[in-house]
């Protein structure tokens, strides 16, 4: 059975074992959409509400399909963390703008 923790001081209650998405974004490997877009679903169906992603897996593969879930699983409540700004071109801490992490987002997020 899943064990659930509140996430610091948000009040929102997180599985305490969480997915990493660096495998489905391809990098070390093929993975078809439909056996990434499974696995996730299979992770909700088991109880983790806790998605770990980057901009550099897949580069925004991964966050792409975290949100197809995000539509397709519109009625569950998860929390993708997501960590932004590797591919600042120079990858300089002063890169790390709220300008630029939109801009990166808006790449990985399309509306």
């Amino acid at each position: 059975m899943m064990q659930y923790a509140m996430l610091g001081g948000t009040g929102f209650p997180t599985s305490r074992i969480g997915f990493g998405a660096w495998a489905i974004g391809a990098d070390w490997g093929d993975v078809s959409e439909a056996d990434a877009l499974a696995a996730l679903h299979t992770a909700l169906d088991e109880g983790i509400t806790f998605f770990d992603t980057a901009d550099v897996y897949g580069d925004g593969r991964s966050e792409r399909l975290l949100a197809k879930l995000r539509r397709e699983r519109s009625s569950v409540d998860f929390m993708i963390a997501t960590k932004v700004g590797r591919r600042l071109d120079p990858h300089v801490a002063s890169g790390y703008t709220q300008a630029n992490i939109e801009v990166l987002s808006t790449a990985a997020w399309p509306t």
